[in-house]
């Protein structure tokens, strides 16, 4: 399972852009191949945006629909700053256990 974090300097209202996120990024994600979660967090004067993926194929499609969408919604009030992926390892809400791993 692949992770996309990306991290966006904050220049409006958080609980505003959250909101929005929810209802505008949340259902253009569920809509992409290979979606497993999305969280928002704030903190900082910046907007940390996580997400899961089946492949890393797949989260940077993800990516691709996401920066669209802030681009067109979203732009002044959050800068991306950068992304980033991952493999995740250990993942509580997503049921990623390092238990049978090999050693």
């Amino acid at each position: 399972m692949e992770g996309r974090m990306a991290t966006y300097s904050l220049n409006g209202d958080a609980d505003d852009i959250a909101r929005r996120a929810e209802e505008g990024i949340l259902p253009l994600l569920e809509a992409q191949p290979g979606f497993k979660s999305y969280t928002v967090a704030v903190g900082d004067g910046e907007v940390f945006s996580l997400s899961a993926w089946d492949t890393r194929a797949d989260a940077e499609a993800g990516s691709e629909a996401v920066a669209a969408w802030v681009a067109e919604n979203l732009a002044g009030e959050i800068t991306l700053k950068e992304v980033r992926y991952a493999e995740i390892k250990l993942s509580t809400t997503l049921g990623v256990s390092t238990a049978g791993a090999a050693a």
